[in-house]
């Protein structure tokens, strides 16, 4: 199998599972940092078993990079959920779409992977697709339009910096202590901002309890399965394949909710996909008799 085949079909499958979030941040009938919290939260078992296993990794001690990645992880979460209330569907997905276009100078310029033309291209691919799928949804402001563009643009810059750290925490340990150790930065960030807030933390029902849950357990396989990749396959590539959670998020919604896909949203997600077959075309590895795989690191 190509040493980069399996990153990239673990970080497709890991986009997938993370479609779910928005889904079950809907079912939880809590407040939109509270589902943040309880998500981490109910991470935490999950991780502890995976993590300090026989035969395991073990949790060690956390870097800064991992503390920095929970950081940023909880400001995403904070500033996404309540960017969404508060302005259009469409603004907020357009503008927490320009993850890609950070990642990719950020990596450019400190880690010095420098992406091809054919990447940029697909880069422009994807952000088009990503602004098509926004723009076919049905219109409409939220309670505070400006302020929520701010919040959704804001999410760029912490989405970049969690996939930045873990990349660089990536380099001395692996993905699940990584996301242990960022999860439980994340939690206190969380559970402040709810009560802060003064959101309802517990959901009315059994049903919104299991959502909860569920978000744990999206969250350790999603996250985790993102953060193995990340040793292994350059940061701008992971932050364009990543794309593919709205396209899974959209048939979601209209397979439970009902919501009805338009041919302009059908056509953005086809780009997408397009893109994401040629970011990998445009960043195959030249490979050399008896040179070792690029971007490798502990599993």
């Amino acid at each position: 199998m190509p040493s980069r085949l399996l990153p990239l079909i673990v970080v497709l499958v890991s986009a997938s599972i993370l479609g779910l979030a928005p889904i079950l941040v809907r079912l939880t009938e809590t407040g939109p940092a509270t589902a943040g919290f309880w998500r981490l939260l109910f991470a935490l078992p999950l991780l502890l078993l995976l993590v300090g296993r026989p035969g395991g990794e073990g949790f060690g001690r956390p870097s800064k990079w991992m503390i920095l990645a929970g950081l940023f992880f909880a400001l995403d979460l904070s500033f996404w959920h309540y960017g969404i209330v508060m302005t259009s569907v469409a603004n907020a997905t357009v503008l927490c779409n320009l993850t890609p276009v950070v990642v990719t100078l950020v990596g450019w310029i400190v880690f010095k992977e420098r992406p091809a033309r054919l990447f940029v291209l697909a880069l422009a691919l994807a952000m088009g697709g990503a602004f098509a799928m926004a723009a076919g949804a049905a219109p409409g402001q939220g309670t505070n339009p400006v302020l929520g563009d701010i919040f959704s643009v804001s999410v760029a810059l912490w989405y970049s910096g969690y996939f930045l750290t873990v990349k660089q925490a990536r380099t001395t340990a692996g993905a699940l202590r990584i996301t242990f150790w960022a999860t439980v930065a994340g939690v206190p960030v969380m559970g402040a901002a709810a009560l802060l807030l003064g959101e309802d933390m517990i959901p009315a029902t059994a049903a919104g309890w299991a959502a909860c849950v569920g978000m744990g357990v999206m969250h350790v396989a999603g996250q985790g399965g993102v953060a193995w990749a990340l040793g292994k396959l350059p940061a701008s590539i992971t932050a364009v394949t990543i794309l593919i959670q709205p396209i899974v998020a959209a048939a979601l919604g209209w397979l439970i909710f009902g919501e009805t896909l338009s041919p302009i949203q059908a056509l953005g997600g086809a780009l997408v996909m397009g893109a994401i077959v040629l970011a990998q075309w445009s960043n195959r590895p030249k490979t050399k008799t008896g040179a070792a795989p690029e971007g490798t690191a502990p599993v």
